[in-house]
Formats: C-alpha cells, structure tokens, sequence
C-alpha cells in the first residue's frame, strides 16, 4: 500500500517497560510470575490440586521454564466440567466480570476477572493496539460483538487505556456501520476479517470506494485468516491488515499482536503468557520453529489462572523481530481439531479458504459441510456469489473451486454457489464446518 498511509502511525510509538526486556530479564519475569502461577492455581483451585496430586507434581517442583512440561495439560472439557464457577480461584465478591463462550458445542466455558485482571488485560490490548499503528487520540471502530463474548469489551477497554476515542458499534446493521465510518471518520478498525470483507462489500454496494475512508489499520481477530484475505483487505481498503490473537479461556484479544512495521506473525505478551509448542498426538513440547499445537499459560492471572491450556491451534514459535524480546507465533494455519480427514486425505478450512479467494465471482464467504451417502463421506463447499454474480458466473466459480481442491487437495468435493449473505454468522464469524453424518456412525 502505499507509504504515505502510515507514515503517520508508524513514528514515535513509546514502548512500555516490559517490551524493553531484554530477553534474559524476561525469563527472570516469567519465571517469577510462572511460579507464583501455579502456587496460586494449587492452592485455591480444586481441580488443579487434583491434576498436579495426580501427575505427582507440586508447583515447587517448577525451578526452570522447561519444568512446565512436567504438569498436566488443561483442555476445554475441563473448564466445561466445572461449569460455572468451579474454575475460579478467588471468592465471588473479587470478580469484577464474568465472560463465557458461546456454547453453541456444550456448556458454555466461563472466565472471571479480578479488578487487577482486567486492568492487565486493558495494558495487552493497548499495547496490542499500538503495535498496530494506533496512538492515543485515534478513533477506533469496535465492530467485535459486545456481550459475553469477550471481543468487543476487551478491545474497548484496551483502546481507551491507550488513549484513543472508542466507537462501540459492535456487530450487525452493516449499511449503518458504512455510515458511521464515514461520518465519524475512524482511523482503526478492530473486526473479524470475516466481517470486514462483508464492510467492503457494503461500501462497494452503496457506491461509496473503500479506498477513500479514513481507516488506515484494520485490526482483525476472532478467527483465521490468510495472507491471501489480507492482501485483498489491504488492496479493496488502502490499509494496513494486522492480526490480533487471543481466546477467552486464556483472557480474550490482547494475547499476541502483529506489529504493523513487519506483518511477520505475532508477538506474544510473554510477560503475560508463556506459550509452549506441543505434538497434537503426543504432547510433546517441541523445539521452536516446528509446527504443533499452541499451549498458553497465563503467569498474571487472579480469577482465574488457567495452567498449560490447550488451546487447538496449530502454529509454531518463532524468534522476536519488531519487539525481540518476545517470540512471534505464526499465522495460525487451522485448528487440531479442525482438521477434516475425508477418503485418506487430510485437509483444514485455510486451504479451502485459499482457493476461493482467488476465485471470481465468489465472495470469501464460504462453509464446508460433511455428510455421508452410504459408507463414504462427502464434502460440498458452499461460497457465497458476489452480489453481481449471474448463474454463467457461478456455474464457473463452482468449476473453478472443484478443480482447485482436486489439484490442490487431492480429493473430489461438490460446490454450492450460493446467494450473499446466505450463510448463517455468529458475532460476525461463520462456522467453518459443519458435519451433517449421522452421529451414531461419525
């Protein structure tokens, strides 16, 4: 994109302390902070006296980072099974705010915060933010969802301890969104890139060229999302594209931020979560740089410290470029449990999502549904047209699509082209996969 864009939000950003660290001195930090972690979980958390007690571990045994590898993982059906508030290691009167997912697969997850909790969580988004290009007296466009999902709060509260003015649009009401950012004139936008892509779509329709707002950043999370949906969010708008990552089991957004200078993978706030790197299958720790399941550990957490969670996305670690001191994470490139084996052949929703990017006619919209005819699965790609899309055009994209994932795959899959706005979003996101096989023979 062109320079003269963000020369303005590049300069003269004022780290704070912790991302001076060298990096010896944050190990010294987490160390600390990891210690105490797991004393505090220990001691006031029933279910993690219970593990460590099985494991045979006590949280003294932790004298080195490396000693992390020897207590028990935490996984989603744990913080299920204590639903609501068997997770929480403080009593009630010392949560400020309760969170939870969505519970569309089961019971909701819940997660507390202490005051201090969230004034943490405030400094990770703000910094986050900052990363991204935003500076205080910016005006920030919050379409997250607000509510339980952690989303849209976490980035209020981030972007106004940075000093910046807060839009709390959340999600919905598309064509008044297009309005307000035209009105309002916000230079950073924070949505699901998902979302984002149905924004331009919206301005296109109304007649009004993306690429003459405000918006110099688009800081998106919530979901994965590809260099090739970024390239065309940064071409359609003129701006920067950043990836945020964060999951409300471990906090919400503000757990690692791309920085806007190099768009190189994400920084983790290490001073806040320790990641690891795991074997999927065997959960093993892995060096840095080799590709596996991200394991966080949250080394500042009050409510509700969470211990070696799991968190099912794949990526792999990498050594510190814009902020040195802490590791980058890749793009994430699919979920553990995401992943679609279909007649032999191993496949995850980015690399479909590759292929309909660069398919015209298509919207980036799309959803893999499973079903099963007899003994065999199937799979049928269903992608939102483009709202000029006539039948010629989607009859070819459908072509285009199929032939893609047989080359690119190697599978045979079926294509629906399907009407804009046709498939159903959560919070902005639509579900990737949904698997219509009969349970008793999945």
């Amino acid at each position: 994109m062109p320079e003269a864009a963000t020369d303005g939000i590049r300069n003269g950003a004022a780290l704070d302390e912790a991302e001076l660290l060298s990096a010896e001195a944050l190990r010294e930090v987490q160390l600390s902070r990891l210690r105490a972690s797991l004393r505090h979980a220990y001691t006031h958390v029933p279910f993690y006296r219970d593990s460590f007690d099985r494991a045979g571990v006590r949280p003294e045994d932790c004298r080195s980072l490396g000693d992390l590898a020897r207590f028990p993982f935490t996984v989603k059906d744990d913080l299920r099974a204590q639903y609501p508030f068997g997770m929480f290691a403080v009593p009630r009167e010392q949560v400020r705010r309760i969170h939870a997912s969505s519970g569309t697969t089961g019971r909701p997850t819940v997660v507390g915060y202490t005051e201090r909790d969230l004034s943490h969580w405030a400094d990770v988004v703000a910094r986050s933010l900052r990363a991204a290009g935003a500076r205080p007296g910016h005006t920030v466009h919050i379409a997250y969802g607000y509510g339980l999902f952690t989303g849209g709060l976490g980035a209020h509260y981030g972007a106004e301890r940075l000093g910046c003015t807060v839009v709390p649009a959340s999600g919905g009401m598309t064509s008044r969104q297009v309005q307000i950012i035209q009105d309002f004139r916000p230079e950073v936008i924070m949505v699901t890139p998902s979302y984002m892509l149905t924004l331009l779509d919206e301005f296109e329709r109304q007649g009004v060229d993306p690429r003459t707002t405000s918006l110099k950043v688009g800081v998106f999370g919530a979901e994965p999302w590809t260099q090739a949906m970024r390239r065309e969010i940064e071409e359609r708008f003129a701006i920067d594209a950043v990836d945020i990552y964060g999951l409300s089991e471990v906090m919400g957004p503000g757990v690692a931020q791309e920085c806007v200078e190099t768009k190189d993978g994400l920084h983790l706030w290490e001073d806040h979560f320790f990641p690891e790197v795991v074997d999927p299958l065997t959960g093993e720790v892995l060096p840095d740089g080799e590709h596996g399941e991200l394991v966080l550990t949250s080394l500042t957490k009050e409510a509700m410290p969470v211990i070696r969670y799991r968190t099912r996305d794949l990526t792999r670690l990498l050594p510190g470029t814009a902020r040195p001191a802490f590791r980058r994470m890749e793009k994430i490139t699919g979920r553990s449990d995401d992943m679609i084996i279909l007649r032999g052949v191993n496949l995850f929703p980015a690399q479909i999502e590759e292929i309909v990017l660069r398919t015209p006619g298509v919207a980036p919209h799309f959803q893999l549904r499973l079903t099963r005819e007899g003994r065999m699965d199937h799979l049928t790609v269903r992608a939102e047209a483009r709202p000029d899309a006539g039948p010629e055009a989607r009859a070819a994209a459908a072509g285009l699509i199929a032939r893609g994932v047989k080359d690119g795959i190697g599978v045979s899959v079926a294509v629906e082209i399907v009407d804009p706005e046709t498939l159903e979003r959560s919070v902005g996101k639509i579900k990737r996969i949904v698997d219509a096989r009969p349970r008793d023979t999945a």
